[in-house]
């Protein structure tokens, strides 16, 4: 009888134990073993689109002024391609550009915004410049061209130079803070009446209507 009650102590011990380590290996109420990861985010912004990457990339940006994608560029087929009508809306460089034809901003093109009816807002930007995280601006770049025609509604070039002649077909073309070496010419009264540059923004060359 004594062996008998040892043995079922023994039994006793053994299934206390078992269950015991299995309650250590159980999941507490209300927390979970799989580890929490987070996504990176880009410390600092090196171009006016917002990003990092160089190249002929489409990138998404978190910027308030690149809502929708952006094609950040560092060669003139990149650059051509991003300006055409198969393009993104802003388009920024990471260098000096020089392209040995005429070429075109082409397409209309939304930012992302909605203006205060709800409309999309239309918008295009060919940026010169690079920044850092607070939107500093910390370089600027020349985009060279014998010729750069402006097609693209509600366009702008910001912040940095152009060497060539604009010929601007659309209305409310912007220059901001923006060299540019050349002639600007306007292919209607409605586009050169419409077009606007800011104090920091020059033409070395004529601003008139022709026709083309």
């Amino acid at each position: 009888m004594k062996n008998r009650n040892l043995l079922v102590a023994a039994v006793l011990v053994l299934t206390i134990s078992l269950f015991s380590g299995c309650a250590k290996k159980e999941q507490l109420p209300g927390t979970s073993t799989t580890q929490q990861t987070t996504t990176p985010t880009t410390a600092a912004i090196t171009t006016a689109a917002g990003s990092t990457a160089a190249g002929s990339t489409a990138a998404a940006t978190s910027t308030a002024d690149a809502i929708t994608s952006a094609s950040i560029v560092d060669n003139a087929a990149a650059f051509e391609k991003a300006i055409s009508s198969g393009g993104t809306w802003i388009i920024a460089i990471t260098k000096d550009l020089t392209i040995n034809k005429d070429i075109s901003l082409d397409g209309e093109y939304k930012n992302g915004k909605k203006d205060t009816a709800g409309k999309d807002v239309i918008q295009r930007k060919v940026a010169l410049y690079a920044q850092d995280k607070d939107r500093k601006i910390t370089a600027r770049y020349t985009l060279t061209a014998p010729k750069f025609t402006i097609n693209s509604p509600e366009a702008s070039i910001q912040h940095g130079t152009f060497k060539g002649d604009l010929y601007v077909t659309v209305k409310n073309f912007q220059l901001v803070d923006t060299k540019v070496e050349g002639n600007v010419y306007f292919t209607t009264e409605e586009a050169k009446k419409t077009f606007k540059m800011d104090g920091d923004s020059k033409v070395t060359g004529k601003q008139e209507v022709k026709k083309t």
